[in-house]
């Protein structure tokens, strides 16, 4: 019996937009209505932004839509370097010979424990600080000349924007989480139209999308010498930061500071208000109810959650996947390439850096339990949106079929099932994008 004729007791009501699948490459009309579509806005970066505009959707998305006709080529390039329809795992030619590649959690040379060395800089970033300590440590040592990420915009700081980084001080001021929406790569080409050696901070499927660019555009392994990803749980909906916000009956014009996490680990999601007030939840109490976590729908399908074309991934480190209270701050560091690996040691040795224990790829199990359960399950869930007749990933150099098969049939079955099911409601699609009034 094939998956597609399994039969199903629950009704099926049709998706807000049905993607339809086709023989030629997608439309952005077809990622974003097949819920491929993530908001990295590369494709704005490729076709520029006269021809291709981010908008803010009524979901709380940033959302593709094309403003002009798009060529056949400018829609196969789109194709070509979009993260929704094609992710590859390592790039050979960046690994080691003979690295060793976890079945779960890919290629990587070593993996530590650790955490920024200076006490302040650990205490006010989410987690250890790796990450912004390695933005700070490449600036200082000459070795980029800016940093590409993202921060909390000036003028809205609930919302996420891109940024260019020259100084400790701007790297610092983009540290902590943002779960929200956020397109690092919005105007992408003209930031490898500077000719400036540069590093990019942002989650793996971005990363991703400038992995498939690079095969394409010689300019990314020209100009772009570092890339460093979080190990990510998924990005929210700019609906759930909403949420917070009504739970204290407060608007976001009133906003003067929106901040997720930081100033401890995991730290308070904290709101402060032009006229002074302010207003916390623990970390707890911001994803205490799954139901409103709003996680988008390409992160439900992610065949690469844990940064494996990365230089350096960093994750949170709570036994069990979660905290129990606040603590000092650690980081996995999961080192991965030889560019990764010059960077790493390159950071300890000039104090940027502490590491504590190397750990490896199971004690990585109990501190990232949802990843595994993750990488066991996207097979058979992009196989259910086979099933169901929509456009889904394609995903080579990441084991996932190898992964699935650490499952029983009966779970496989139950994941494909339900990705089939929620495809035709519509649960990982999405409606037309179209901006919010």
């Amino acid at each position: 019996m094939a998956l597609a004729d399994y039969p199903s007791s629950v009704e099926e009501p049709r998706a807000p937009q049905e993607p339809q699948r086709c023989e030629g490459p997608l439309s952005l009309e077809q990622i974003v209505a097949g819920g491929l579509c993530i908001g990295c806005g590369l494709c704005a970066g490729l076709a520029g932004t006269d021809r291709v505009r981010l908008v803010m959707t009524p979901e709380g998305r940033e959302r593709p839509v094309a403003v002009a006709p798009l060529s056949t080529e400018e829609i196969e390039r789109i194709n070509a370097v979009c993260p929704g329809v094609r992710v590859d795992g390592a790039d050979p030619a960046t690994l080691p010979p003979n690295v060793a590649t976890d079945l779960i959690w890919g290629p990587m040379q070593r993996v530590f424990i650790g955490h920024a060395s200076d006490p302040a800089l650990r205490h006010r970033c989410s987690t250890g600080g790796v990450l912004t300590a390695l933005g700070q440590f490449l600036l200082a040592s000459g070795r980029v000349k800016f940093i590409l990420h993202v921060a909390a915009s000036r003028e809205a700081p609930m919302r996420s924007e891109r940024r260019l980084s020259f100084d400790r001080a701007s790297v610092l001021e983009g540290a902590g989480s943002r779960y929200g929406p956020a397109a690092p790569l919005v105007d992408f080409g003209a930031v490898l139209d500077r000719g400036e050696p540069f590093a990019l901070i942002a989650k793996p499927c971005d990363i991703s999308a400038v992995r498939n660019l690079a095969r394409i555009d010689p300019r990314v392994d020209r100009h772009l010498r570092y890339m460093l990803t979080l190990v990510c749980g998924g990005a929210s909906d700019l609906t759930k930061s909403e949420d917070v916000l009504a739970r204290f009956g407060i608007g976001e014009e009133e906003l003067s500071l929106f901040r997720y996490r930081g100033y401890g680990n995991p730290g308070p999601t904290r709101l402060e208000t032009k006229d002074g007030r302010v207003f916390e939840l623990t970390y707890q109490q911001l994803w205490e109810d799954e139901a409103k976590w709003m996680i988008q729908p390409r992160c439900k399908i992610c065949a690469d959650a844990i940064g494996e074309a990365a230089d350096i991934a960093a994750s949170d480190a709570w036994p069990g996947g979660g905290p129990t209270g606040e603590d000092e701050g650690f980081n996995g560091i999961l080192v991965r390439t030889r560019r990764g690996a010059e960077l790493f040691d390159a950071a300890v040795a000039a104090g940027a850096l502490t590491v504590l224990q190397e750990i490896d790829c199971r004690e990585m199990d109990r501190l990232q339990p949802h990843q595994v359960r993750k990488k066991r399950a996207v097979w058979a869930r992009l196989a259910g949106m086979r099933a169901a007749g929509m456009p889904a990933t394609v995903a080579t150099g990441l084991r996932i079929e190898a992964c699935a098969r650490l499952n029983t049939l009966s779970e496989n079955l139950l994941e494909a099932r339900g990705a089939r099911l929620r495809s035709k409601n519509g649960r990982l699609g999405e409606p037309k994008a179209v901006p919010r009034d």
